[in-house]
């Protein structure tokens, strides 16, 4: 059975959340965006943290069946971009996230709560 949009977002979530990721946002996009219905942005404190929320995220989706569109910024883990279809997961380094901003960029979407 495929799995929605907003369990997709959950499944996303709580990985990262397992890996302790820092300041998790999670952006709905609907009507604002014909890239997918959710950002999930998030970041790590090293390199290494960023890389393990990234195989997080990539193992519980790819359990729950959904298919990974495309991963890009791995190997450098200062910014990992995840096309996961309706859901994108931004995992940013630190300092990377402070300089992109991308909350900013999206400012007209609205936070999603209790995810």
């Amino acid at each position: 059975m495929p799995v929605s949009p907003t369990e997709l977002l959950s499944i996303a979530v709580a990985a990262a959340e397992d890996k302790k990721a820092m300041n998790l946002v999670a952006l709905d996009l609907k009507g604002i965006s014909l890239i997918a219905d959710y950002f999930v942005i998030c970041h790590g404190n090293s390199d290494t943290q960023v890389q393990a929320i990234a195989t997080e995220v990539r193992k519980r989706t790819q359990e729950a069946g959904v298919q990974i569109r495309g991963i890009e910024g791995m190997n450098s883990a200062r910014w990992v971009l995840m096309d996961l279809g309706d859901v994108v997961v931004h995992i940013f380094h630190r300092d990377e996230r402070e300089y992109y901003n991308i909350e900013r960029l999206w400012s007209d979407a609205k936070v999603v709560e209790n995810v």
